[in-house]
């Protein structure tokens, strides 16, 4: 009981697109793509076995391991696949977010950016946003390019105009995407179908009811020819609708037809739409029976998509923490090589010498890009450029006074060799933080992708960061000016926390309003007098929120933990 197949029928269209990639050489002397390949090959066999948490899985594992080839094509699909099976499941919101991380690897309008386009529509149209559904719909629209591909997206956009009343606008779309001539294709035969029973419908709900069952009845005497058994069940609801009101008995045999065809293809949410009808049309006796059935389907179907909701985010916060930890054995490894050679250090020291200059150089770089960009908020991040300029003028000093040592000390001595290394292991840590803390911030389309990932960094075996709700706040309402706040005063409170608190638990947490949003800050550390707020670095805070408009409020006492409260206007 899982979501109904009559998704499929909206964006396979799409779904065969992609499998485009499946044919796409494979390189004999590159064992690790064949690897991946395999994986989002298993991948696609058990989501059409409908084995939806272990599809999910494997494509997930597939999309990791081609982010680590930097295969930006392989990447998108499986991201695409991913999304697609969060939908089956109800979990649109989910969808939404992984379908966004597929977009910063999209090099040109093709048939991705459709595909992506197409289930933003579908995801939005099923959480009845239906003004960005069109919208998305539309965009697909623009990377279709003949006139068999564009009546999917023009199908989509007229189903929307149906939910929303405009009969009048559905109805001029569907005329115009109909097969005018004579056609036999099986393929095109089942697209001819869905826009006659969708241009019927219309007309029925216009209240020109002879037009429309003319157009229905037309529609299901072309599935029940193609033995279209889930094609015949919206045509079935839709003529179990039309007879409601003037032929009850006749309005239960189509209901009860595609109760049946929907029981069969374990098209969950078209049986609870045929019970509907069953259960407002019958005899009181049946009436219970129907609405008995009703309800234990719908507790199910609720219970089942509500975990796999779960099982879809672990699935993602796992392999995140997986890759995480990979990568700190990684590191872990590559100090003990370094460790290792200890009698090469001068060689060493130019060469953490020029990667120190390297990232210096790239800093200054990325700072004068972007001055124009952050002027209107150059007066809150002066003292921030002043202190970026000192560190790297103390630094310098560093890298000459070190370069001095090594020419004036003899290196063959333990004593120095120790010392050396604390220096140079110094300027490392002091140039990575100065590239970190001082990277620009990203506040378009990546934003909360972006953000989630920046809090995310802060998780280790010691410290568990929950993020809840992020989805909540619309990010695209609000000012960039704004987001660079909310994600410097986030960073300051996990630096803080990380320096201080020494928590196992973190939690961030958002919501919003038509005019504002909240941010919810919570850990479990030590916590500290509020008299010593402002000793330990946390005024700055204060003076962003206050700079725009907002409030924040912190409420800690030792061994309580730390709470911090922001409100800020969008």
């Amino acid at each position: 009981m899982l979501r109904s197949p009559f998704f499929y029928s909206l964006f396979f269209v799409f779904f065969l697109s992609c499998q485009k990639e499946k044919n796409i050489p494979v390189q004999q002397n590159n064992p690790k793509e064949k690897d991946a390949i395999n994986i989002r090959d298993k991948a696609i066999l058990d989501l059409q076995n409908k084995n939806y948490n272990t599809a999910f899985y494997n494509f997930n594992k597939s999309k990791i391991q081609f982010e680590n080839l930097k295969d930006s094509s392989f990447i998108i699909y499986n991201l695409i696949q991913m999304a697609s099976i969060q939908q089956i499941n109800g979990d649109y919101y989910g969808s939404k977010e992984t379908l966004t991380e597929a977009l910063p690897y999209i090099k040109k309008k093709d048939i991705y950016s459709a595909a992506i386009n197409n289930y933003f529509g579908i995801a939005d149209k099923e959480l009845s946003i239906y003004d960005d559904a069109i919208y998305y719909y539309k965009e697909a629209l623009k990377d279709c390019n003949d006139s068999i591909s564009r009546k999917a997206p023009l199908n989509n956009i007229a189903v929307v105009y149906i939910l929303k009343h405009k009969y009048d606008k559905a109805i001029e779309i569907l005329k115009s995407i109909l097969f005018q001539e004579n056609i036999t294709d099986k393929t095109f035969l089942k697209t001819q179908a869905r826009i006659l029973d969708n241009l019927g419908f219309a007309y029925f709900k216009k209240g020109l009811t002879d037009e429309g069952l003319k157009y229905m009845e037309k529609s299901l005497e072309i599935r029940n020819n193609l033995n279209d058994l889930y094609g015949g069940i919206e045509s079935n609801l839709h003529l179990a609708e039309f007879y409601t009101k003037t032929n009850p008995a006749k309005s239960n045999q189509f209901a009860l037809e595609a109760y049946n065809s929907a029981t069969t293809s374990n098209s969950v949410d078209e049986r609870l739409k045929a019970l509907s009808f069953l259960i407002s049309n019958d005899s009181p006796n049946k009436n219970t029976q129907y609405a008995k059935k009703f309800i234990l389907l719908n507790d199910s179907i609720t219970k089942i998509r509500n975990n796999f909701k779960n099982k879809f985010a672990k699935i993602k916060y796992d392999s995140k923490k997986e890759k995480d930890e990979n990568q700190k054995l990684r590191l872990e490894k590559i100090e003990n090589e370094l460790s290792l050679q200890k009698v090469k250090y001068q060689r060493i020291f130019f060469i953490i010498g020029i990667v120190s200059l390297f990232f210096l150089l790239l800093y200054l770089r990325k700072f004068y890009q972007n001055r124009n960009r952050i002027e209107k908020i150059k007066t809150a991040y002066d003292t921030e450029t002043r202190i970026a300029k000192d560190i790297h003028d103390e630094l310098a000093n560093d890298v000459f006074n070190t370069i001095t040592f090594t020419q004036t000390q003899s290196l063959e001595i333990e004593a120095t060799k120790e010392t050396l290394i604390q220096k140079l292991d110094n300027i490392y840590a002091r140039v990575r933080g100065i590239s970190r803390e001082n990277n620009d911030i990203d506040t378009k389309a990546n934003y909360a992708v972006n953000l989630k990932e920046m809090l995310s960094t802060y998780n280790t075996p010691e410290t568990n960061v929950i993020i809840n709700s992020i989805e909540k706040v619309n990010w695209d309402l609000v000012e960039e000016i704004k987001k660079v706040t909310i994600y410097r005063i986030l960073q300051e409170l996990m630096v803080n926390m990380k320096k201080h608190s020494q928590a196992s638990i973190v939690v961030a947490k958002f919501d919003s309003n038509a005019k504002t949003i909240f941010i919810d800050y919570t850990d479990n550390g030590k916590g500290t007098e509020k008299s010593k707020i402002i000793k330990n670095g946390l005024q700055n805070m204060e003076n962003r929120i206050l700079a725009i408009k907002g409030t924040i409020t912190f409420d800690t006492e030792p061994d309580k933990g730390f709470k911090v409260k922001i409100t800020m206007p969008k």
